[in-house]
């Protein structure tokens, strides 16, 4: 193994930067990167589609993101190209609009692009003329961003291939340039949404994250017009941190005391407290910001290479742990008063998961909404409709997708408090090598290669 740099003289003594480095012998002389025996080291479709679409999105303004994508396809022989984006309720997909885009807004049910989303899988339409219509999921990570469709006039693998690596660096572009722009967020606004469920969205993390060892997703009712109800997760090492909070009230006021409180959360986190120091931290801070008023809290750790969960229970309903046998039971465990009180002690307590094993944490609002005839909802009811989600063995974030959506129809469309959900999966412990090519689970499910 030797080190050399490029074009230059190098004492041995000399302070080089490592980008200036090449490191060999990697092939035959007069070769910098080297492939396989036998494949051409000339630019490829693929790579001349992807590479175009990301040297020239560099400076692209975000108004021209979908545009260009819908350029680089037609180019290489695509048609009627649609981007849409996900709804912040998940009901509908919303179109990107401008020159080469086509669509119109889309009921995730039932509907084409619908399935390509809720299955995180590329579907195909054939049309009558016997061209294809491909529909592909377009993820940033395993975060659900919307759907790509274009129409090619036959499919090959090769064809999906390359279709399912656009729809994902369209993605890509979609996430980085919305920290620079309102076009996004505005497309996919479907209904008018008011200043506390805005302060909410802001702080939130990204609905859906998924890794060969664990999945998460979340989601917050009503999506346009939460007040009080947050949650946050980091996946540090091989530790999931979770929590997920409801301040006290309604509104703007419970949305900026769930703000002060999910930031003392990262803050701490960040810090790496511990459990009972992250409560005190909360408990602290939110008592001398608001005197008087407190917030329910859920924070938890699952430690990924054994399945131990830990958690305090600040308030809230308990969790419910769903087997991988679909079997379901309450995480029973001592309560911890509130945040915002003041010099409680925290409790914390720890349970053992299975690989399947899933646990869903959810706030009061779920279960305490009245229905027409005046009684609760209740912890039964949500019990049966968890076991029927269950049983369809849906992704993580479908299966909150539906249950959220089966909970709001089943209390009529009642949300007179924020309702908020947060389902962990733990699959197992993770591999010896978590860089192997062909890791179970290392590759999105619309995958040509899966």
């Amino acid at each position: 193994m030797w080190w050399v740099l490029v074009g230059a003289h190098v004492p041995d003594d000399a302070d080089i930067h490592p980008h200036a480095l090449v490191h060999g012998p990697l092939s035959d002389a007069g070769v910098g990167f080297a492939d396989a025996p036998g494949r051409s080291r000339e630019e490829s479709l693929g790579e001349r589609v992807l590479g175009s679409l990301l040297d020239r999105a560099h400076l692209m303004p975000a108004r021209l993101v979908g545009p260009l994508v819908a350029q680089e396809i037609a180019a290489v022989g695509g048609t009627d190209v649609s981007i849409w984006l996900q709804d912040y309720d998940q009901r509908t997909l919303q179109p990107l609009t401008g020159p080469g885009l086509v669509g119109r807004p889309s009921p995730i049910e039932g509907s084409w692009p619908g399935r390509a989303f809720t299955a995180d899988a590329r579907f195909e339409e054939q049309l009558p003329d016997g061209s294809v219509r491909l529909y592909l999921p377009m993820l940033d990570g395993s975060d659900r961003v919307g759907v790509l469709a274009f129409t090619l006039p036959t499919v090959d693998d090769n064809d999906r291939r390359l279709a399912q690596r656009v729809a994902g660096l369209t993605a890509d572009l979609i996430v980085t340039k919305s920290l620079y722009t309102d076009t996004f967020a505005r497309a996919r606004t479907a209904a008018p949404m008011s200043l506390s469920a805005h302060m909410q969205w802001q702080t939130l993390p990204p609905l859906v994250m998924t890794t060969p060892d664990v999945a998460l997703a979340g989601i917050l009712e009503p999506s346009y017009d939460v007040g009080g109800d947050s949650f946050d997760y980091a996946l540090n090492d091989h530790v999931l941190h979770l929590a997920v909070f409801d301040a006290m009230g309604h509104g703007l006021e419970a949305a900026t005391m769930a703000t002060i409180v999910l930031a003392t959360y990262r803050h701490g986190r960040r810090s790496n407290a511990s459990l009972p120091d992250l409560y005190v931290h909360m408990d602290d801070v939110l008592s001398a910001t608001y005197p008087g008023r407190f917030a329910t809290a859920q924070v938890g750790q699952l430690d990924t290479v054994t399945g131990s969960l830990s958690w305090v229970n600040a308030g809230h309903p308990a969790a419910l742990l769903i087997r991988g046998t679909g079997a379901v039971s309450e995480l029973v465990a001592p309560i911890t008063r509130p945040v915002g009180f003041g010099d409680a002690a925290p409790v914390v307590t720890t349970t053992q998961l299975t690989p399947g094993d899933r646990v869903l944490f959810f706030t009061d609002g779920v279960i305490e909404e009245r229905l027409a005839d005046g009684l609760q909802f209740g912890e039964a009811r949500l019990r049966e409709l968890v076991e029927q989600t269950s049983a369809d063995q849906l992704s993580v974030a479908e299966t909150v997708r539906l249950l959220s959506h089966t909970l709001m129809e089943a209390r009529g469309g009642r949300t007179s408090d924020d309702a908020s959900l947060l389902l962990v999966e733990w699959r197992g412990p993770p591999r010896d090598d978590e860089l192997a090519r062909g890791i179970i689970g290392g590759l999105p499910a619309g995958d040509i290669d899966t």
